[in-house]
């Protein structure tokens, strides 16, 4: 009876999202950690350098894609909507295409790392912006509306760069098909400052709204009757989901289900409360990156890549919540 009784505070711990939350901050640790110092060569400095780029750019990735995922499911309230579901990836995909017809593919490598990664950023993002904010401020539609039209946008546009692609001479279709897909080991250490201001400046402005993001979660409707102006943050909230989509994937390259992943993830181990759920989200994203690249790399002697291991697996998860009936 004893150890019965010792047997119950231990689980009722073990259920403390609070602690959860500490668990994997310390397996995150861990995983960046050994990823940064196994198998470390003579010229260690060297490697522990390109190694230390590579985790910058995997946390800012993780960062930006849990909390977008997050934020963009709380507005949509549905567990299986993410920003590269609704298109926002397809954006990316159709200004390269396009920026390669106008400008040609010698410019577009030549181009300064900087200069390319603001441009892109400023033109993703402010069309992401644009158009929903049209959509949803100036025709002021319904949030379901605008979800149907996000996913009808996102197949025109990734339809309209399949067809722009077959037009492309070999060597610029070569040089476009390079930046079509994500990338965590091969990011530019002069991109990591001004994608991190822009990724903690954006998650930073969601602070004074917190209280009203966990009151949306319940509903459009109850939101409303509770007192929150549901469509004051539901722009806030397109606004941070634009920037951070934005800043990601014009730094690491697109990644449409690793939101999806981190997200129902963190929403089970946490619950959705989102001072609890953002951070679990952006320690899962770090985790499953850092991890995975570290068991690509020593385990499965890179035998594919990350990118496509994580694609496959948020495709089958994807399969998963809408067989079982768990999207909403």
């Amino acid at each position: 009876m004893t150890a019965l009784l010792s047997r119950v505070p231990v689980r009722a711990t073990l259920r403390s999202p609070r602690l959860r939350l500490t668990l994997l901050a310390l397996l995150a640790l861990t995983a960046v950690a050994l990823y940064l110092l196994v198998d470390l060569p003579a010229a260690w400095e060297y490697v522990v350098g390109l190694r230390s780029r590579t985790v910058i750019g995997m946390i800012l990735a993780a960062a930006a894609v849990g909390v977008s995922t997050v934020l963009f499911q709380t507005i949509t309230a549905n567990r299986i909507l993410t920003p590269g579901i609704m298109g926002f990836d397809a954006v990316y995909m159709a200004i390269q295409v396009v920026t390669a017809f106008a400008i040609g593919p010698a410019l577009l490598v030549a181009a300064p790392p900087l200069a390319s990664w603001g441009v892109q950023l400023v033109l993703m993002a402010g069309a992401v912006t644009a158009l929903y904010l049209w959509l949803f401020v100036r025709l002021r539609l319904d949030l379901h509306v605008i979800v149907l039209a996000g996913l009808v946008l996102g197949v025109l546009f990734r339809s309209v760069t399949a067809f722009l692609q077959h037009l492309l001479d070999p060597d610029t279709f070569a040089i476009v098909q390079n930046l079509l897909f994500a990338s965590f080991t091969s990011v530019d250490r002069e991109l990591l400052l001004p994608a991190g201001i822009v990724i903690a400046v954006a998650i930073a402005s969601l602070w004074p709204i917190r209280r009203a993001l966990d009151v949306m979660s319940l509903g459009e409707t109850r939101a409303i009757s509770l007192g929150v102006d549901h469509r004051a943050t539901s722009v806030h909230v397109i606004l941070v989901v634009s920037a951070l989509v934005a800043a990601s994937t014009a730094l690491v390259g697109p990644v449409a289900f690793l939101g999806l992943l981190v997200a129902n993830l963190a929403y089970s181990l946490v619950g959705h409360r989102h001072v609890l759920s953002i951070p679990a989200a952006i320690l899962i994203g770090v985790l499953t990156l850092v991890g995975g690249q570290l068991l690509l790399q020593h385990v499965l002697g890179f035998a594919t890549e990350l990118p496509v291991v994580i694609e496959f697996a948020g495709g089958l998860f994807f399969l998963l919540l809408v067989l079982t009936g768990r999207a909403r």
